[in-house]
């Protein structure tokens, strides 16, 4: 799986693109907003990613070009935050949706440098810049500017 989101202005209207890859299957999933940060929208993929998938117990790996989402998992500062209910942390509302799913498969995060020609990763990005840019964008109903 890759993973990507974008948003300008940050905050600013954004969107987030994830590239399912399994075999020979493929499916691409991608959604924009009005108002939202790039965090939000790279953390956005993967949960959207790992909510697509059917079965549950799946090996998956998910490649990002977002230290943010790929750090707070891989050197477990989410399960700190979860003891500390996330206080003082930005996203909660999207890190809770995140372990609900994490926690049904086994995966494995691998961070990529963006913008380095790596397809599925290019991918990714085309579609959450495209989904960005969208008429009528809805809400991001759990951004909260602060």
């Amino acid at each position: 799986m890759y993973t990507d989101g974008a948003a300008s202005g940050n905050p600013g209207p954004g969107g987030y693109g994830t590239v399912l890859i399994s075999g020979k299957h493929h499916k691409d999933l991608n959604q924009g907003f009005k108002l939202t940060t790039n965090n939000r929208m790279e953390l956005m993929a993967v949960i959207v990613g790992l909510e697509a998938l059917k079965t549950p117990g799946c090996d998956v790996t998910i490649y990002s070009d977002s230290k943010y989402v790929v750090d707070s998992v891989e050197k477990k500062w989410v399960f700190g935050w979860v003891q500390k209910r996330f206080k003082g942390k930005k996203n909660a509302d999207l890190w809770i949706r995140f372990l609900e799913i994490y926690k049904k498969h086994n995966v494995k995060f691998v961070w990529i440098k963006g913008h380095a020609n790596i397809p599925g990763n290019e991918r990714a990005d085309q579609l959450a810049v495209m989904a960005s840019k969208a008429p009528n964008l809805p809400d991001d109903v759990g951004y909260n500017p602060e």
